[in-house]
């Protein structure tokens, strides 16, 4: 009789197990992301990348961080293009913060000079990109086929970016007596 209630409890546990994944998967499978919310942010962030590719250009010291900076203007004004459309489509009005967005990294980024800069800056896109990963998966799930469509599309050329940036910490280090590899970001020495 112990057996027999043992089984019984075990496959008890299995099946609440089985409909705790197959609950939690369906939910994954389709957010509830705010089509307005996410066009908004991934377009702001998408004009900060822009933005601060443009001061990149201008500032850095490293011709590798100036390619990135502009590889980043080309595919961020494509991104973004793409995002503009979609509004359009949706009739969605982009949000005014977006231009204040850009300005107030473009404003961070112009604080320093030199290699510190490049450091910053690839520092910078490191976290960026990691964050737009994040809302893109969040949104590559959501119930908008349209936004979801967008959203997975575009998540890999956001993880190259990622890839690439972090690539260029070590071609920062390689290049400079005083910019280390500290926790995987660039650390300059003053």
């Amino acid at each position: 009789m112990k057996k027999i209630n043992e089984k019984m409890m075990n496959i008890f546990f299995a099946s609440l197990l089985l409909i705790t994944l197959g609950i939690s998967s369906s939910q994954t499978f389709a957010l509830d992301v705010d089509t307005d919310d996410f066009i908004d942010e991934a377009y702001a962030k998408g004009l900060a990348e822009i933005e601060s590719g443009k001061v990149a250009v201008q500032k850095s010291t490293f011709p590798a961080v100036q390619a990135y900076a502009k590889k980043m203007i080309e595919d961020h004004t494509a991104a973004n293009k793409d995002l503009r459309s979609l509004a359009v489509e949706k009739n969605l009005k982009l949000g005014d913060d977006t231009a204040m967005m850009a300005k107030a990294k473009n404003y961070i980024l112009k604080q320093r000079e030199g290699e510190s800069f490049d450091a910053a800056y690839v520092n910078n896109q490191i976290e960026s990109h990691k964050a737009a990963i994040e809302l893109y998966k969040d949104a590559s799930s959501s119930k908008d086929e349209d936004v979801r469509q967008l959203a997975a599309t575009s998540l890999p050329k956001l993880e190259q970016h990622l890839a690439d940036a972090k690539t260029l910490v070590s071609v920062l280090a390689n290049g400079s007596k005083n910019i280390k590899v500290d926790d995987g970001k660039a650390d300059h020495d003053e």
